[in-house]
């Protein structure tokens, strides 16, 4: 059984999760301006207290995040497609002429402000232990750079995909050539950097890196896919966009946004992870029965148990 100081411990870090998020919310602190996108880290508290509060804590979390999002577009100043996160801005922009079409325009606005949310803190936590699993497992070696092929990869592309934003927005002056080969260098140094980690036995690296991407990009998929799903028409008018055209727009943002926002994420959420993990180990929370250990830790505890 978990003890009275770790309960403790978790409710005291659940509140200072749900605090960081409200703030960040509600200040500029929830954006890093990077010359051409202000990258959001608002999921950044839910996915680390998805991986050392467990799932259940970590979809409250979401699911806070995705209140203040909700509340921040009913009540701030109103933006040609704030009725996507807002029920209140929904029924006041768009047409409904039954009961229950108001109904369904509540239900669609709140669905997609909060339930990709919930998400953030529910699935990073799978994929930090089910990495934990796979590289503890015979085969660790090949599922473990496969893995970092795929980060690798995501990390090149973002790089790519910054610089060559910045060319198009003429911020620098370089060509396309030159910004694909510093994206291929950065992939491969970051291979190589991850795959050092990964072989000196730090398993927890692959695992915060991966977990941190997962979050962004589920509620990057998620938004933007809920929002082509719900309000493909409305929307399209809303940005501009012809809606035959829209979808390549939102694989434009999925593209960019959200593999930037996925690279901050894996960079903070390591970071930060490594920290916290010194005090309590990540994908161990109250009330779960087995502990998920460290690849760093096996071999010592397999020691002490003989």
């Amino acid at each position: 059984m978990q003890s009275n100081n770790s309960k403790t411990y978790e409710l005291v870090l659940t509140a200072l999760f749900v605090a960081i998020i409200v703030v960040m919310a509600s200040t500029p602190l929830g954006f890093i301006p990077l010359v051409v996108i202000n990258a959001t880290t608002l999921h950044i508290p839910v996915i680390i207290g998805s991986l050392f509060l467990g799932p259940k804590k970590g979809g409250f979390l979401g699911g806070v995040f995705g209140l203040t999002s909700l509340i921040k577009s009913s009540l701030g100043a109103a933006s040609l497609s704030a009725f996507v996160f807002s029920p209140v801005a929904a029924l006041s922009m768009l047409p409904h002429d039954t009961v229950g079409a108001a109904v369904l325009l509540v239900l669609k606005s709140t669905f997609i402000a909060v339930v990709p949310r919930i998400l953030i803190g529910v699935v990073p936590y799978f994929v930090y232990v089910g990495i934990k699993k796979a590289i503890g497992s015979d085969k660790k070696l090949v599922y473990g750079s496969v893995i970092n092929a795929v980060i690798s990869f995501i990390l090149g592309f973002g790089v790519f995909a910054f610089f060559n934003r910045m060319i198009a927005q003429e911020v620098l002056g370089m060509s396309v050539t030159v910004a694909r080969v510093i994206g291929i260098i950065v992939g491969i140094a970051a291979f190589a950097g991850i795959e050092y980690l990964f072989m000196n036995k730090d398993a927890k690296a692959l695992g915060f890196i991966t977990a941190g991407i997962a979050g962004a990009m589920t509620n990057t998929l998620l938004v933007m896919g809920s929002i082509y799903v719900f309000y493909k028409y409305p929307y399209a008018e809303a940005v501009g966009v012809d809606p035959d055209a829209l979808m390549a727009m939102i694989g434009g943002v999925i593209s960019f946004n959200g593999v930037i926002e996925a690279i901050v994420g894996a960079v903070i959420v390591y970071l930060v992870g490594i920290v916290l993990d010194k005090i309590k180990p990540a994908g161990v929370y109250a009330g779960k029965d087995a502990k998920i250990k460290a690849v760093s830790s096996g071999a010592k505890e397999s020691q002490m148990a003989q």
